[in-house]
């Protein structure tokens, strides 16, 4: 367990350092439009900054693959909501973004609520799933990729009107976060696949499922909605209610879908319960728009 503790600890250091590097990349970059996927790979291609960033999320996407063979996906994602302190400290420190304070108060709810989750595990009671059925996996991440795409254009578009109050990024965000939610689910099932020690058997596993697929659609989609989104929001907001969609979407329906059993213990099911449920409530508590600039004297 605990090994796969600091894996989640590792990745968590290693995304936060990932999406602040491609924050600052991005500053200095032409605008992107997610409507123009194309222009948007060439655009960050040029930026070594920006490459460096990716290499960043992609090591923890390989620590991810480890914290899912050794922890339950409940477990494993109050961990990885850990990961939003780190990222406020690098995203002050390095962007010189200020959090309101309406802002830091959500953050205390969420890391109560990772507290919470954290304490509901238990070393030898949970058990670690090692599959599951793949028309389940598809009837749970196939509707939440429609919503993630659909929420994102309608912020789109609505984010083009002249005169509208600038958007905070939540609907980003959250459109982004089901996207990487489908992707965590993904990587769970595609660590459960690489367990053969033949590496030819272990492929074709791996080929014959819709895990490796899914994995290239929110690669591909995420990469462009995400780094459109980052340029235009703070990553010291976006971030946060992104990963707070992903984990809670992972938690939930990935303990489902892949069978994972709940606390039996009566203190343990409402700490974790209620971690999730407090982390949900905190998401929809956040304000939808930045502060409008004063008017200059």
């Amino acid at each position: 367990m605990w090994w796969g503790v600091g894996a989640a600890l590792v990745a968590n250091a290693l995304y936060s350092v990932g999406f602040v590097v491609e924050k600052r990349a991005l500053g200095s970059l032409p605008a992107l439009s997610a409507g123009r996927p194309l222009h948007v790979i060439r655009v960050l291609a040029t930026s070594p900054l920006w490459i460096v960033g990716a290499l960043a999320l992609a090591a923890g996407f390989g620590a991810q693959l480890v914290v899912y063979r050794a922890l339950p996906i409940a477990a494993a994602q109050g961990i990885f909501v850990s990961g939003l302190v780190l990222l406020l400290l690098l995203s002050s420190a390095v962007l010189g973004e200020e959090s309101t304070g309406r802002e830091r108060y959500a953050l205390g709810g969420v890391l109560l609520a990772l507290l919470m989750v954290v304490a509901s595990v238990r070393e030898g009671e949970d058990v670690v799933s090692g599959g599951a059925p793949w028309a389940l996996v598809l009837l749970v991440c196939l509707p939440a990729l429609a919503a993630g795409v659909w929420l994102y254009v309608r912020v789109e578009s609505r984010a083009a009107k002249r005169h509208r109050v600038p958007t905070s990024g939540i609907g980003y965000g959250v459109a982004v976060g089901l996207l990487y939610g489908v992707s965590s689910l993904a990587i769970k099932g595609t660590s459960s696949r690489l367990t053969s020690t033949d590496l030819g058997e272990a492929a074709w596993s791996l080929l014959a499922s819709p895990y490796p697929y899914l994995l290239l659609f929110t690669a591909g989609a995420g990469l462009v909605m995400s780094q459109a989104a980052l340029q235009r929001c703070r990553a010291s907001l976006i971030v946060p209610v992104c990963t707070t969609v992903t984990c809670l979407f992972t938690a939930v329906l990935g303990t489902l879908a892949f069978g994972e059993t709940l606390p039996d213990d009566p203190l343990l099911l409402a700490l974790r319960v209620g971690g999730t449920a407090l982390a949900l409530s905190v998401l929809l508590a956040m304000p939808r728009h930045d502060p409008q600039p004063a008017a200059p004297s």
